[in-house]
């Protein structure tokens, strides 16, 4: 024995646990169940080995198995997996769905979380939440275009929302700023429930032609196994799939050496690298290493391929030599890609790699011995059959049940509250509003990223949607949207998670596309408590039937459980990221106003419906009631009639948050263009009410025959409201609000609480 190997510390091998079955081992500490470890003794027929415990704990977590929501997951598959434009690619169960978008071309996209460790480290845990998605819509041989950020907080006001939210916006903003990926899109919400708990979702595109497409299995015996890219130290070891797959406490942050490190240098070359190695046709399989690191990428690579491969764990380049091979196994280090390559390509493979200075090492082999081994200095120290690892953990039929709170919530309903009763009541309201952390302008966040690198931006925050150009010649296009309205889905989980599809759709919509697909992120609280997980199916269940009858297929997405600080679970929250396309981006549609004397109509049917409302919220404080109405049919009508009025249309701006008050200050105050309205019964109603398959349109003064005549053939409601011009926002015989006074109220508010 040399030296070296002689001063290494003893490695629990696999020959080593056969022989002492009896040795008490930390399962607990790793978050495992008691019936978990002896699930894991029963596969194995002996005790598993320190490096095998480990690679069960990371991927039976929480955040890796989805062990208590894919039986409520399933049902997505229920969806028909076509498009109107086409059909999907690959979809849930790949890295990311992949859904044609005509001309060759396909799309792919992807919504995930990084909600704990971007509570402990709110820089770190955001920008390699940014990175993470970025390498799963790479891992599918696609060139990221854009990224998006829906992120939700605690009061504006408070303490530690002061401490998370800045350095959460610089780390999504300080990633995808140095990969040159431009940010289109997201939400920025804010809710007590949040306050120790924020979330950060993020979301990925990219662009691919369909030959380019490629998929996680490692296949053909004897192909070599090549890790390449950053080197694996110690950050992130249990990171997120630990973190993510428990319920922190309210003592305050905590687990901070488990949050992993971004470099996002190294991440773009790694994509320039991953896409030339594409290019050269030098990759039968690939998989990023993201949650459970090393862990995740050889089981889901062997588990999805001919099932065996060989690993040589002391060939893994690392930053810590100190490291033992079950904290090798377990760091998410971020900026790793894994690959599976044909011998004879592999020197090919390591040129490129060594040409965009990325470091790459040949660490096992494609077997057919349908096992996972990984051996350490010599020694096995892992031996599993990788689908049981990687996709036979544990299922847990959690107990759920429609809390006894429910009715009495649902009964407390915000259309009994008192109303602003005379026009100055209601010009108070309306700038109260528009200046309410909800509802006002967030540029001191979006101006922390850059929307329009690469040149391909054609629509960005504030508008409804964000759209980037697809081929340069043409303009075929892709837009996007993310929404998620939590106080809708605590009054009515299935209705809540169906209005913020709809409200997704209907923004995608109001830019002229057409939407085709959907991806999820699912957060909610404990799965422990029976009544997050009756909220929890109630939002699959209804995101499931609303596909159905929109048409739109579940691509893939994420689920976030253990949401909650102590027995306070956020507000259930099932973002929804919608993907539309669009044939020409330079008729889209803008949200704003673009010029005077321009007719305005309001699309659909106002109703009274404000509880769960902005106003409910703002001005009483008030949660309570029924949400609004959902009403696909309504959806899919006004959908049709924004695609077919590209051209028409001058502006269309959705009607939610806030309802038409909101659609007019936004319209009016990114514009600088005025407006007159003269509002039908009750301008209270018509102004706050937040009705859903709604939207706020203009168009050329002799053009208003031919919407209304457009608005019949689809069976869409019209209103004429009014005309566009001036420099105030005139509610005929209510008030009279200066355009400048209302962009000071709706611009003054996150600068106020936050600083310059």
């Amino acid at each position: 024995m040399s030296a070296s190997s002689a001063s290494l510390p003893t490695v629990d091998t696999v020959a080593a646990a056969a022989g002492d079955p009896g040795r008490e081992q930390p399962w607990a500490d790793l978050g495992l169940k008691a019936d978990e470890y002896d699930r894991i003794r029963e596969i194995l027929g002996r005790r598993p080995t320190s490096s095998e415990l480990a690679m069960y704990s990371v991927m039976w977590s929480e955040h890796c198995s989805y062990k208590s929501s894919k039986v409520h997951l399933k049902q997505f598959s229920e969806i028909p997996q076509e498009t109107r434009a086409g059909k999907m690619l690959a979809g849930i169960g790949e890295n990311a769905g992949v859904i044609d978008i005509g001309q060759g071309y396909a799309v792919t996209f992807k919504v995930e979380s990084h909600n704990h460790p971007s509570y402990v480290e709110p820089y770190q845990g955001a920008a390699t939440g940014v990175g993470g998605i970025v390498r799963d819509i790479l891992a599918m041989g696609a060139r990221p275009v854009a990224v998006m950020d829906p992120l939700r907080f605690g009061p504006l006001d408070a303490e530690d929302t002061h401490r998370v939210l800045p350095g959460i916006v610089a780390g999504v903003g300080g990633y995808g700023n140095c990969l040159g990926l431009p940010n289109i899109g997201g939400e920025a919400v804010f809710d007590s429930t949040y306050l120790g708990n924020p979330l950060v979702n993020a979301l990925c595109v990219g662009v691919l032609r369909h030959e380019d497409l490629h998929l996680a299995k490692a296949s053909g015996t004897g192909n070599k196994v090549i890790l390449y890219g950053a080197k694996t130290g110690g950050d992130g070891i249990g990171g997120v799939s630990v973190l993510a797959s428990e319920t922190f406490d309210a003592d305050g942050p905590a687990k901070r050496p488990s949050v992993q490190v971004g470099d996002p240098f190294m991440e773009k070359l790694l994509i320039e690298c991953t896409l030339e190695l594409f290019a050269a046709g030098l990759i039968a399989g690939i998989q990023d290493l993201g949650g459970a690191g090393l862990s995740c990428a050889t089981s889901e690579l062997a588990s999805a391929g001919d099932g065996g491969m060989h690993v040589e764990l002391d060939q893994v380049p690392l930053r810590d030599s100190t490291l033992a091979p079950e904290e090798i196994l377990m760091s998410e280090s971020q900026e790793r890609m894994m690959a599976v390559v044909e011998p004879g390509d592999v020197e090919k493979f390591l040129a490129i790699c060594a040409k965009w200075e990325v470091d790459a090492a040949i660490v096992g082999e494609v077997t057919d011995t349908g096992r996972l081994v990984i051996d350490w200095h010599g020694e096995t120290v892992v031996d599993v059959p990788p689908r049981t690892v990687a996709h036979e953990g544990p299922t847990y039929q959690r107990p759920f049940a429609r809390p006894d709170w429910q009715d009495d919530l649902q009964a407390d309903v915000a259309e009994q509250l008192a109303r602003p009763a005379t026009g100055e009541e209601l010009r108070d309201t309306l700038l109260r509003l528009v200046a309410s952390p909800n509802l006002c302008d967030k540029s001191w966040i979006t101006d922390q990223y850059d929307r329009y690198v690469r040149g391909n931006t054609v629509l960005s925050q504030p508008s409804d949607s964000g759209m980037v150009r697809v081929d340069e010649e043409t303009n075929l296009g892709v837009a996007l949207a993310t929404d998620a309205n939590g106080r809708f889905a605590k009054l009515d989980p299935y209705a809540g998670a169906q209005l913020a599809l709809a409200e997704s759709y209907r923004n995608v919509a109001t830019g002229g596309a057409t939407p085709l697909a959907v991806s999820d992120c699912l957060n909610f609280g404990s799965p422990e408590d029976p009544a997050v997980m009756w909220q929890f199916a109630e939002a699959c269940r209804g995101l499931k039937d609303a596909c159905l009858e929109l048409g739109v297929p579940v691509t893939g997405g994420n689920v976030s459980l253990y949401n909650q600080t102590g027995e306070t679970a956020i507000l259930p929250t099932p973002v929804v990221a919608v993907l539309g396309v669009i044939d020409d981006v330079t008729r889209r549609t803008p949200s704003q106003f673009t010029g005077p004397a321009q007719r305005v109509y309001v699309l659909g049917e106002t109703r009274e419906e404000l509880s769960g409302s902005a106003w409910a919220d703002v001005v009483h404080g008030h949660l309570g009631g029924r949400p609004p109405r959902v009403d696909l049919a309504a959806e899919k009508a006004l959908a049709a009639l924004l695609a077919e009025g590209v051209g028409l249309l001058t502006s269309a701006h959705d009607l939610a948050d806030g309802g038409l008050a909101q659609a007019l200050a936004e319209s009016t105050i990114t514009s600088g263009i005025g407006a007159q309205v003269a509002l039908d019964g009750d301008p209270f109603l018509a102004l706050f009410s937040e009705s859903a398959a709604r939207a706020l349109v203009t168009v050329e003064l002799e053009d208003g025959a031919r919407l209304v005549d457009l608005a019949g053939r689809h069976g869409v409601p019209i209103t004429e409201i009014g005309v566009t011009g001036g420099d105030t926002l005139r509610v005929e015989g209510q008030f009279e609000l200066p355009v400048a006074e209302l962009g000071a109220a709706w611009t003054a508010t996150l600068p106020a609480a936050l600083g310059s």
